[in-house]
């Protein structure tokens, strides 16, 4: 009989976007750039901050930046979805050694879980948690364009592509049809 692996306390699985062909073209959904980068879910308690992969693991000694960015939040307590990404310069994804918290979704903020709220409110709550944040963390911005502007655009600077969610939706773990990514190029 196999045995499950169990996840760590405060662990919560990631809402996977589902794969699409091309972005949503109808209205409804917000998009943000696909960010190539870890998978991280940004834990602070009153037991401190943890930084967790997707499947549970403890990075927090890995992203000791983040780790401090996410633990002088202006909450008691808050739960971030987002992608570490090493960046250049420029704030393009390139090099290992500045690494940020690109923060896409806010599934707690203060002891309220969030993940039944519309991904709106959820995005305008993570907008003004991260106001004042420290550099490592950043908010990963929607773009108001339509899909296939934004997937073009993100093709154009050579990006992994986009993640559309459609408005309304709220947090699922697990695959979900409310997110959908839109690749630029195939893996290699």
């Amino acid at each position: 009989m196999r045995s499950r692996r169990s996840h760590p306390t405060g662990f919560i699985a990631p809402c996977l976007p589902s794969a699409a062909e091309r972005p949503p073209a109808e209205p409804g959904w917000i998009h943000e750039i696909k960010h190539r980068g870890h998978r991280v879910m940004a834990r602070r308690s009153p037991a401190g901050v943890r930084l967790f992969t997707r499947n549970g693991l403890d990075w927090s000694e890995r992203y000791p930046a983040i780790a401090i960015a996410v633990g002088v939040l202006r909450c008691r307590s808050c739960l971030i979805d987002g992608h570490a990404v090493a960046c250049d310069e420029d704030g393009l994804p390139r090099r290992r050694e500045n690494v940020v918290l690109f923060a896409v979704d806010l599934l707690e903020l203060d002891g309220r879980d969030l993940r039944r709220e519309p991904i709106e409110t959820r995005k305008f709550l993570l907008a003004k948690l991260l106001e004042h944040a420290k550099p490592a963390l950043q908010l990963s911005e929607d773009m108001a364009e339509a899909g296939d502007v934004a997937f073009r655009y993100a093709c154009e600077l050579g990006l992994d592509g986009i993640v559309s969610k459609r408005l309304g939706s709220s947090y699922r773990s697990g695959r979900s049809r409310d997110w959908i990514t839109t690749k630029t190029r195939q893996p290699s």
